[in-house]
């Protein structure tokens, strides 16, 4: 009895033992996943290759995330923002933004999705300006026009990248000289725009630019945003608000009559917020020129500097967009050359009006008419600008 009682211990023991074995790297793996959980609440930047250019330049891909879960990733290609990942109200967290998976996508066939704009943003008459007597011709790239710098503009080079960060965001900063008389614009321009992805979900874009000549510039981001998180879904149902009582009307090529039309009583008054779709279709010249919107809206408080400009919303998903700036316009366009040729991220293909763009800038052809806020940037002088783009949820 003693014998088998003794068996009996042992064997229980043993099982103990197996146990607590078991159990520990049980353990231990849920410590790791938990710290793996608490690292990525924290700030952060990961730099990946994304590509290389046919010219050989090699393309970089960076990775922002802040504490909240919110994520961009841009390449140094054109400083294009791939990816926008904000959460929902039901804190689900998705991409917004339109493009592409591969590097050769966005070099092949891209209508700016989420790049960088100069050096002029928007399109100038008959790729033509005059600067103290002298005229410069640019490229038309536009059909008679010229538009968003050109066959080679800001969204088709590789800027240097230096990420940063600090107490309660990370960023980016990308530079780039453009040569003198590249693209046909005068004089050496050195740029430099910072992303900073902040901890209130905001992503703050900084612009600064200095000429050795004297020359012309208007930059601008291009980011095609979709709130509901799914890009077959039209952004027809999104309500935009915009700051503005008045619009620049255009001609048959997108160039602007010179005029700055009231919004009152048109389908351009967005001053409350208003479904994208509400009237889109009327029956209206403007509309029928632009396909839908695609204009400009001269902002209100242009001596205020940074400011409301405008706001995007989508009831389903609760995602809240408030654009402020300290520039006086702001381009509105909804997706209308979209046709279901361009294949969207993941699979399937971006439909009509898929994505809207609401563009700071300057207004269009700005250096042909001289009633429009200037654009030139004489040497000695800094080009400064900011946007900010808050996301949240109600």
């Amino acid at each position: 009895m003693k014998a088998n009682r003794l068996i009996l211990l042992l064997a229980i023991l043993l099982l103990n033992a197996q146990c607590k074995e078991k159990v520990g790297p049980a353990n231990q793996n849920e410590k790791e996943t938990s710290v793996e959980n608490q690292e990525n609440t924290h700030l952060s930047i990961l730099k990946k290759e994304f590509g290389t250019t046919d010219t050989g330049e090699q393309v970089d891909a960076y990775t922002l995330k802040n504490s909240t879960g919110m994520e961009m990733t841009v390449i140094t290609y054109g400083g294009i923002i791939t990816q926008l990942k904000v959460p929902d109200k039901n804190n689900r967290i998705e991409d917004v933004v339109l493009g592409y998976d591969s590097l050769v996508q966005y070099t092949r066939n891209n209508p700016y999705f989420g790049a960088l704009i100069g050096r002029y943003g928007n399109r100038i008459k008959d790729g033509k300006f005059s600067l103290d007597g002298t005229m410069y011709t640019l490229e038309k790239n536009d059909g008679p026009n010229h538009l968003h710098g050109g066959k080679k503009g800001f969204d088709k080079v590789v800027w240097k990248a230096e990420e940063f960060e600090e107490a309660a965001a990370v960023g980016l900063k990308l530079s780039y000289t453009s040569a003198d008389m590249e693209e046909g614009y005068p004089g050496t321009l050195t740029t430099t725009v910072t992303y900073t992805l902040t901890d209130t979900n905001s992503l703050d874009v900084r612009y600064e630019a200095k000429s050795d000549r004297k020359t012309i510039v208007n930059l601008t981001q291009h980011s095609y945003f979709n709130l509901t998180g799914d890009f077959s879904k039209p952004i027809l149902d999104h309500e935009i608000k915009i700051n503005a009582n008045q619009f620049i009307p255009v001609d048959e090529s997108l160039i602007p009559t010179g005029e700055l039309a009231e919004v009152n009583q048109t389908p351009f008054d967005f001053r409350s917020p208003k479904k994208i779709g509400a009237d889109i279709d009327q029956t209206n010249d403007q509309l029928k020129k632009g396909r839908g919107y695609d204009h400009c809206w001269v902002l209100n408080e242009q001596n205020q500097g940074m400011r409301f400009a405008a706001s995007a919303y989508d009831s389903n998903s609760g995602r809240y967009l408030e654009i402020f700036t300290d520039e006086p316009g702001i381009q509105f366009y909804t997706g209308n050359f979209l046709d279901g040729s361009l294949p969207a991220k993941g699979g399937g293909v971006y439909g009509h009006r898929t994505g809207f763009c609401l563009e700071t800038q300057h207004y269009p052809d700005a250096p042909n008419q001289p009633n429009f806020p200037s654009v030139e940037l004489s040497p000695g002088e800094t080009y400064h600008s900011r946007t900010s783009f808050k996301f949240s949820t109600k």
